[in-house]
């Protein structure tokens, strides 16, 4: 059966050494960066937002260092930058976390949080949340994988964010390097409740639910294949290695992106040493 309180991919988490050297490097890279958010003291992290519908990019760091973000201080010392986890939408935290006990897994949370947001009128506003995760060894491919439920959406999802030079308008793939891409896919699979699909180039795709972005469990050889011509000096051969982004304009992409740019096939790429350890490739809506 069915989770009934997780609709599909929220967000992905890039994890960076440096927030606020991130927040530029990506508003060069064409994108509308939100201005930075500063976490409940539990957490001890801040982010910035980069928001598209119904998805977005979390750039996240490490402020100061506390129990609840352990696992991200281990994530940067053992592998560096890139795609840490990714957040599933939740209708309800509470309720999604007993659904995965049932299921014989113990929810790390539900955890409540919020940061200030500075609106466009100028007035200051906070951006609340619950989330829940799945146990820290439930990881397929490496990448944690936790759910989000907004409880103030129009703080989050604010209009003026979510335009951007480079013409993104949402995640269509997150692609998750592995040495097994079979058996991390099943494992995806057994955690949400979604069937796996073996692709004709070895890979293997599972949906997230709904309309959202897929999972693609794929080799590094594969990635490579699937991006020639496309430096990936700096991905681990297990862990997040890419976003597929959909583009509403590709010439507006390219020229967002400038010198960063590699033209791979169909898509427009920003090698992951220019992405803060991710794969960034733009296709035609």
């Amino acid at each position: 059966m069915a989770l009934k309180n997780i609709i599909g991919i929220d967000h992905a988490v890039v994890m960076v050494q440096d927030l606020d050297k991130a927040a530029e490097n990506y508003r060069q890279l064409g994108f509308t960066v939100s201005p930075r958010g500063t976490h409940s003291a539990h957490m001890g992290t801040g982010n910035y937002t980069i928001m598209f519908d119904p998805d977005y990019m979390e750039l996240l760091g490490v402020l100061v260092a506390t129990e609840h973000n352990v696992p991200a201080r281990a994530f940067l010392d053992k592998r560096g930058e890139g795609i840490e986890r990714i957040a599933f939408t939740a209708v309800d935290s509470a309720e999604g976390a007993e659904e995965i006990r049932a299921r014989g897994l113990t929810p790390i949370g539900p955890t409540d949080f919020e940061r200030p947001v500075t609106l466009p009128n100028g007035t200051v506003s906070a951006a609340k949340f619950r989330t829940f995760m799945w146990p820290t060894a439930e990881a397929p491919g490496g990448v944690r994988i936790f759910a989000c439920q907004h409880k103030t959406r129009d703080t989050v999802w604010i209009p003026e964010l979510m335009k951007h030079a480079n013409a993104a308008k949402r995640i269509r793939q997150t692609l998750i390097a592995t040495p097994e891409p079979a058996k991390d896919a099943a494992h995806l699979g057994r955690l949400i409740d979604r069937e796996p699909t073996a692709e004709a180039d070895g890979a293997v795709t599972v949906p997230s639910g709904g309309d959202r972005a897929d999972f693609v469990y794929l080799t590094l050889d594969q990635l490579a294949k699937r991006y020639p011509g496309v430096p990936l000096a700096g991905l681990s051969d297990r862990g997040g290695a890419a976003l597929v982004l959909v583009s509403g304009d590709l010439a507006a992409t390219e020229k967002a992106l400038g010198s960063a740019a590699v033209r791979s096939g169909a898509a427009l790429c920003v090698p992951p040493a220019k992405a803060n350890g991710t794969l960034l490739a733009f296709i035609a809506a």
